[in-house]
């Protein structure tokens, strides 16, 4: 355990490096933040329907409530509006708002490449984010959903045989394309994969689908499963289960648990936990854990920055699904991301500049019929990757005003 903490450490030479520009040479070292991202949301007006993730089978986003909100699979809804995964606007703004608070990395939840369910859309969508990713100077990994060969196991579409074939299609995929790319998160020279599970592979049968591998990576599963498949360690998360309502007490003393473990884990850090399923009419609630205004999240946020680790994973940016959202919404704004910002963001920037790239995005969605409109936005986002954001502001003012004329 020692010496992988240590390795972890070491490997982590580049994202350190990157993390005390960010935070303008900080004294004491500090596990690097990695936010965990969904890439599976489509909208009506980007994509032509409303896609699985906003209805579920049973909400209908087409229903604008009282207060001007759309239904859909969620408690809450980002303060964008229900956006698209594909949009090159959604994803920019979700990049800039990550490097303002100082995320160095993002962990994306991916499916596979094949074109079944909508994994190939998963697929497409993740391939359109890591550009922006890279233009902010942020890493990416991936965590595998094992479930996609599962699932189609189960419906009949696969034997067993043949789920080893595509499991090992898909670790050859990944390492030509992404496990030598420079942006991709490694730790002595080994990519790190994460797998929500495994909720397919069995120890025996993942050895047959890394044999394709020419460097393996370091792979982390949930804990309860991680030693199914070997895996060099574990990463937290909510810790719910059975529908059951987890207390503060008893969420800490999980974490505090887990992370006493001689078994290298990934912190976590969560806003709660409160999922729509049994709303939805999908199954049973998984559980809730109350956000408590915030507290939720700070404590965990702070709980993992002690961590020996040499990076931690919140969970999530974006999963609505499960109520684990830290991006702005319009019942909790910027607060979560104002507790990040305060704990790790760089200090050359405000919470008035965080309200920068939402400002931009409405922006481009309300003038997109202004050619010279869209044409000076473009540069304003550049301002914004480059922490120029003063002279953001004075751009977005300009065109604000432009608004207010036409009005």
């Amino acid at each position: 355990m020692r010496n992988l903490r240590k390795l972890l450490r070491v490997g982590c030479v580049s994202i350190c490096g990157m993390l005390a520009a960010s935070v303008g040479g900080a004294e004491e070292s500090r596990p690097a933040v990695f936010a965990h991202y969904m890439p599976w949301y489509a909208s009506k007006p980007v994509s032509g329907h409303w896609g699985w993730h906003w209805t579920m089978g049973h909400f209908d986003p087409e229903v604008i409530r009282k207060d001007g909100s759309r239904e859909a699979a969620t408690h809450d809804e980002p303060l964008i509006g229900l956006y698209d995964s594909s949009d090159p606007d959604a994803l920019a703004c979700q990049v800039l708002l990550m490097k303002l608070v100082g995320i160095e990395g993002v962990i994306i939840d991916w499916y596979g490449i094949r074109e079944v369910n909508d994994y190939a859309e998963i697929h497409r969508n993740t391939l359109a984010l890591i550009p922006f990713l890279k233009k902010a100077g942020l890493k990416f990994a991936i965590c595998y959903e094992d479930q996609s060969i599962g699932n189609q196991v189960k419906a009949g579409k696969l034997s067993a045989e043949e789920a080893l074939t595509q499991g090992r299609e898909v670790m050859a995929w990944l390492e030509a394309n992404w496990f030598g790319d420079e942006a991709y998160f490694k730790v002595d020279e080994r990519p790190v994969m994460l797998m929500f599970g495994p909720q397919y592979f069995e120890r025996e049968s993942w050895d047959v689908v890394q044999s394709v591998l020419t460097t393996k990576p370091l792979v982390f599963a949930l804990p309860h499963l991680s030693k199914n498949i070997g895996a060099t360690g574990s990463f937290a998360w909510p810790p719910v289960t059975g529908g059951k309502t987890v207390s503060s007490a008893e969420w800490r003393t999980e974490l505090d648990r887990l992370y006493a473990s001689d078994r290298p884990v990934i912190p976590v850090a969560f806003p709660g936990f409160h999922d729509i399923y049994e709303r939805a009419e999908l199954h049973e609630s998984y559980g809730h854990i109350d956000d408590r205004e915030g507290k939720t999240f700070a404590e965990t946020l702070d709980l993992a920055l002690k961590s020996e680790s040499a990076f931690l994973q919140i969970a999530t940016w974006n999963d609505y699904g499960e109520g684990t959202v830290i991006e702005p919404t319009r019942q909790k704004g910027y607060r979560n991301l104002e507790t990040l910002q305060e704990r790790v963001g760089s200090k050359e920037s405000s919470v008035e500049d965080l309200r920068l790239p939402v400002r931009w995005y409405r922006l481009k969605k309300g003038l997109s019929n202004n050619g010279e409109a869209m044409e000076a936005l473009e540069k304003t986002s550049d301002l914004l990757f480059d922490s120029q954001w003063e002279a953001a502001r004075k751009e977005l003012n300009r065109w604000q005003e432009e608004i207010k004329e036409d009005q």
